[in-house]
């Protein structure tokens, strides 16, 4: 049994925990709430104010906005790529074969690597082959090597819970390979594959070193973040764009827990329609039997 005292520690230690994780958060976000003449640093000034907001749709920031609109669509490309490769990477490893290990490793490389060094060699290979960096080359590269791992780990986390028995009883009907991937394999692992590419969209959409040396002259939203704090005067806008970004991302996180719910249930009930099913000759043969 676990004393009071030690129950007191370890609550007063995950509150602090807490409050170390979510503290630049909360701080970020009253600072964002400030009046006109805000600052960058406590006390706040003028609580509550929208002024900071509304300011990122004024001119001066047009170009806050395009890289907005870079970032995303950088993500959405990343997300589609990322889901569709480790879906396949998934599905050939539920096997083993000849050089898998080596495989396996060199395809979480990237997670051991600092994402400065990769930026930098790809940066340098550019340069020396011919290559001009750019969003959708050099840098689209990169951050599907960097989201590739995380969604090949959750791929391979479903296939090692999935039934192969089911692809083997729709063959048994006679469904091509095709339609078994389509109609059984699909939409058993969707979720997971969903969930991969969501981390591709999340990893895309917050990562500045390893697209800093390889982005060209097109910037994406952490990098013009980076490029107002470091050549001008912080404001407090920058607090409401952050503030908006980590919005962002947990909605994301919300759509994923909402879509793996309801995926849930409806497999569910599913296997409810489908023991029901089963039960039904049962029951007209013991129905039948009794009738005699």
């Amino acid at each position: 049994m676990v004393s009071r005292r030690t129950k007191w520690l370890l609550g007063i230690f995950f509150g602090l925990f807490t409050l170390f994780l979510y503290g630049p958060m909360l701080a970020m976000a009253v600072l964002s709430l400030q009046g006109p003449f805000g600052s960058q640093t406590f006390p706040a000034r003028g609580l509550v104010s929208g002024h900071w907001y509304s300011e990122l749709f004024a001119d001066s920031l047009q170009g806050v906005r395009d890289a907005t609109g870079v970032s995303i669509r950088l993500s959405l490309i990343v997300a589609a790529i990322t889901a569709l490769l480790s879906m396949s990477l998934g599905m050939a490893f539920r096997r083993r074969f000849r050089g898998s290990g080596i495989l396996f490793y060199g395809i979480l490389l990237s997670l051991m690597t600092p994402g400065i060094l990769i930026s930098l060699g790809l940066s340098l290979l550019s340069y020396y082959v011919g290559l001009d960096t750019g969003i959708y080359t050099t840098a689209l590269g990169v951050q599907v090597v960097w989201a590739l791992p995380f969604g090949f780990l959750v791929m391979t986390a479903v296939f090692n819970r999935y039934d192969a028995r089911a692809e083997e009883a729709a063959r048994d009907l006679g469904a091509s390979s095709i339609v078994t991937f389509r109609e059984v394999t699909l939409p058993i692992v969707w979720t997971g594959v969903f969930g991969a590419g969501l981390f591709g969209f999340t990893l895309a959409w917050n990562e500045f070193e390893r697209t800093f040396l390889v982005a060209g002259p097109t910037q994406t939203l952490p990098l013009e973040i980076f490029r107002i704090t470091s050549a001008s005067v912080l404001r407090p806008y920058v607090y409401s764009l952050g503030v908006l970004t980590t919005l962002f991302s947990f909605v994301l996180i919300a759509v994923f827990m909402l879509v793996s719910r309801a995926s849930q249930r409806r497999a569910e009930s599913a296997a409810v329609k489908a023991d029901e099913a089963a039960a039904l000759p049962d029951a007209a043969v013991a129905a039948a039997a009794a009738g005699d």
